[in-house]
């Protein structure tokens, strides 16, 4: 009965060896090997060999950064140096420059003194007081030269008046041809005739009117004065495109109207025609 009980008790009478097992574990990873005890000789020498590598790596870093260093410090002496030298070349050409300037103003300055004195010395001289110069007594002897004079004048005197009259009539004569020599210039000169541009828009009835044949009707149309231009088909809608062409008239001749009526004689194709634009020439 006893025995019974027991089996059917759950009991882990293995604890113990479990539990030395755990503390073996903690007791490892509290205390590890050495590298002595870890690896063989060979794995010593592979360490030593790769410390050795690494160890030259870095002293091949160390002399290339150094010699880097170096570069860096002599191109930047070499700057300092041109830098140096370009200063200098600018401060002897400014000094130049002032000293060019310093003449200039010493010439300018010349040049105001002498001016001075040139005004000084006119000053003077318009102040000082001009000789008087005593006009020449006046000849009381009579002239006989005056009645001679009087004479010659009374000779020159056309009492009649014939050369004035002679000068006028051909003044007259000269004005004259003038006249008609102008009136026959625009008597010769052709008048201007007034052109106007229009654009006319030709309707069909259908989309099933021939364009090419409405089109060569509207050119047979033929009037003094008028000219026929170029012209183009545009879509109205529905498969439907109407004629626009272009045209010069004299406004004498040829009126909008007188067009119309000419082109709406083609009762097959034409259904109506606008003005579309009207400039003059």
């Amino acid at each position: 009965m006893a025995v019974n009980v027991l089996t059917e008790e759950k009991i882990w009478f293995d604890k113990c060896k479990y539990d030395d097992a755990e503390t073996q574990y903690y007791i490892h990873l509290n205390n590890p090997v050495t590298a002595k005890e870890q690896n063989p000789p060979a794995m010593q020498e592979n360490g030593a060999s790769n410390i050795l590598r690494d160890i030259a790596r870095a002293r091949e870093n160390i002399q290339k950064s150094l010699a880097g260093n170096v570069l860096l410090v002599n191109h930047q002496t070499s700057a300092v140096q041109g830098s140096d030298v370009e200063l200098c070349t600018r401060v002897t050409s400014l000094e130049k420059e002032n000293q060019s300037l310093h003449q200039v103003v010493e010439d300018l300055r010349l040049a105001l003194s002498k001016l001075e004195t040139r005004l000084s010395t006119l000053e003077k001289s318009s102040t000082s007081p001009k000789p008087v110069v005593c006009p020449p007594a006046p000849d009381n002897k009579p002239s006989t030269k005056q009645p001679e004079a009087a004479e010659d004048e009374d000779d020159d005197i056309d009492l009649f008046g014939s050369s004035d009259e002679e000068e006028s009539a051909e003044k007259e004569r000269i004005r004259e041809e003038r006249l008609r020599e102008y009136a026959a210039k625009k008597s010769k000169k052709p008048a201007l005739i007034a052109k106007s541009s229009i654009l006319l828009d030709v309707k069909p009835w259908d989309d099933e009117t021939d364009m090419v044949e409405l089109e060569e009707s509207v050119r047979t149309v033929q009037l003094d004065g008028l000219v026929w231009g170029g012209s183009k088909l545009v879509p109205v809608g529905y498969g439907i495109r109407k004629l626009q062409i272009q045209c010069v008239v004299e406004d004498d001749k040829v009126g909008t109207d007188l067009l119309e009526e000419e082109i709406t004689k083609f009762e097959d194709y034409v259904q109506s025609v606008d003005v579309a634009a009207f400039n003059k020439i």
